[in-house]
């Protein structure tokens, strides 16, 4: 593992390989681990894969301000371990909150990203465009509340989580974020970045992605519709693609490890 220090945050992120550069970002509630199936085997196809955990999660800082985990913060986090490592260009990979900051990344610093893959969360923009999505994520609603998302989500065991979201594995990613205090830093994501304002504001004007975008969805996801996806072709200038994966649920890198590493693979030059 290495650190590197933002504005008095760390960030832990690890190094895997080496080659053409690969980063991995993952998403709500996890950590880099989240990642374990795919950086052998990007590793082994030649590629450097670099892993952080965001700030907040694992390892990193964990500023106290809700406002500290706002995207802008958080790409600046991904740039610094970029710097850190002399990286000027790289391929983005990401997962929920992950895809959100790639998104943001890939449109505001388009020289920084080489290929972009979001898996699971489309572009910003097409996020709230439908009824059926917007019904999916009332949970955003419910993680505004301080204390009381902390208290329903771990009361019981668990209980709440563990059956809205159907982690599989749910009860590693629980002892991570118990151990580390990971709980509250991690919904103020969603308090950083739609609160409940947003809701009603026009949505998100970014510069089109330039890279080759590929965005990978699954048809067990209980939070993310199709269509917020398939959508997203509209914000891609570059070469676009589209993969649907039948059968594997939110966390598609767990349930669908080995398809998911060959779309990697098959998607991103070395």
């Amino acid at each position: 593992m290495s650190r590197v220090d933002v504005d008095g945050v760390g960030i832990e992120y690890e190094i895997t390989g080496a080659g053409r550069p690969v980063l991995l970002l993952h998403g709500f509630p996890d950590s880099g681990r989240l990642w374990r199936n795919q950086v052998p085997a990007l590793a082994e196809a030649g590629f450097q894969v670099v892993v952080p955990d965001l700030r907040g999660y694992g390892r990193s800082g964990q500023p106290e301000a809700v406002e500290a985990y706002s995207l802008p913060f958080l790409a600046g986090d991904v740039l610094a371990v970029l710097a850190d490592l002399d990286i000027d260009r790289a391929h983005v990979v990401g997962h929920d909150w992950g895809a959100a900051l790639a998104w943001g990344l890939a449109a505001l610093a388009p020289e920084r990203v080489d290929h972009l893959v979001a898996l699971s969360v489309g572009h910003p923009s097409t996020f709230r465009r439908t009824p059926r999505q917007r019904e999916k994520s009332w949970y955003m609603l419910l993680f505004q509340f301080p204390g009381i998302a902390e208290r329903w989500l771990s009361e019981d065991d668990w209980a709440n989580f563990r059956n809205w979201a159907g982690h599989p594995d749910a009860d590693q990613v629980i002892a991570e974020l118990e151990a580390n205090g990971s709980l509250t830093p991690a919904l103020n994501y969603y308090r950083a970045n739609v609160p409940p304002e947003s809701w009603i504001a026009p949505p998100l004007q970014l510069p089109p992605v330039q890279s080759p975008t590929m965005g990978i969805w699954s048809t067990g996801d209980m939070a993310l519709t199709e269509q917020q996806m398939t959508d997203s072709a509209g914000n891609v200038a570059g070469p676009w693609r589209y993969e649907r994966l039948d059968g594997p649920g939110h966390w598609m890198q767990l349930e669908a490890p080995d398809r998911v590493s060959e779309l990697l693979l098959d998607f991103l030059p070395r």
